[in-house]
């Protein structure tokens, strides 16, 4: 498989001049199966999903979008997909089931209906389906999905394991593991639901929103240390590990500093707007 990650920013874009190498667009990953000419599968819609039209060549989307959860970092890229608002797209929008059983529609429509926004998700171009997804597995565009819910504050959230049957992705982008206590080194629980989901991955693409030092004051907004994902890489047994969900105001020149102290760390590398990991 291809994973494209055209947004690895977390909460909100961060444009200029200082954010350039590793990007300012927030939360998007596109996934394309073995001899695909495109991704089919979209992991989050933050504005990151504006880059994958490009990535289909003029042609209309046609396959689903896996919302992790609904904060506005992880959908703003909806109404300005271009290749899935067009009378040939066909798109299909799955997200953690909700409490009640609220609408997946009316509850994208809480953000994207006047007086906050011009239109709603039903006014979009082309053929939209919007649905919920329970914990567990699914089948999405030719591939294996695992869903599980993991500690996020404000609102359900989901990582996903994604395989093709020779491949593994696993995708936790927000995940706030000292909601369920400090864990051994202070960092957060290497609780059940993380481990599942990156247990054996070739690729884990997790959030490191935060540094150690910030835990204290930060970690209450929902969000995990980058130490914490590469410790999480070596006790799942991953091959790889992308730190991804970059602080908003955290610079190219910071991430390198970050990129030094851990890159070096065999499996280890940050995630950049624009990079393509083939498996």
């Amino acid at each position: 498989m291809r994973v494209h990650l055209c947004g690895v920013r977390g909460s909100t874009p961060a444009p200029g001049r200082d954010y350039v190498r590793y990007g300012g667009n927030t939360s998007c990953v596109a996934i394309a199966n073995d001899g695909a000419s495109a991704p089919a599968l979209i992991l989050d819609a933050g504005t990151g999903l504006r880059e994958v039209t490009p990535l289909l060549a003029g042609e209309p989307f046609s396959g689903t979008i896996l919302l992790t959860h609904l904060h506005w970092d992880h959908v703003h890229g909806l109404p300005f997909f271009q290749a899935g608002d067009r009378d040939d797209a066909n798109v299909t929008v799955l997200l953690p089931a909700q409490p009640e059983g609220a609408d997946a529609a009316e509850v994208l429509a809480r953000d994207m209906s006047p007086p906050h926004f011009p239109i709603t998700p039903h006014d979009l171009r082309g053929r939209w389906t919007f649905g919920t997804l329970e914990e567990g597995p699914a089948k999405a565009e030719g591939f294996t999905v695992d869903a599980r819910e993991i500690p996020h504050k404000g609102g359900r959230t989901f990582g996903y394991r994604v395989s093709d049957g020779k491949s593994v992705v696993a995708y936790l982008p927000d995940h706030c593991p000292t909601a369920l206590g400090p864990g051994p080194d202070g960092w957060g629980e290497y609780h059940e639901a993380a481990l599942t989901l990156a247990s054996g991955a070739d690729l884990l693409i997790h959030d490191a929103f935060l540094l150690p030092e910030e835990i204290p004051a930060l970690a209450a907004f929902g969000h995990a240390a980058a130490d914490y994902a590469v410790a999480l890489r070596r006790l799942a047994g991953c091959r790889q590990v992308l730190l991804a969900h970059h602080k908003p105001d955290r610079t190219d020149a910071e991430l390198d500093l970050l990129a030094e102290r851990l890159g070096t760390l065999p499996g280890v590398s940050l995630a950049a707007d624009g990079a393509c990991i083939r498996l």
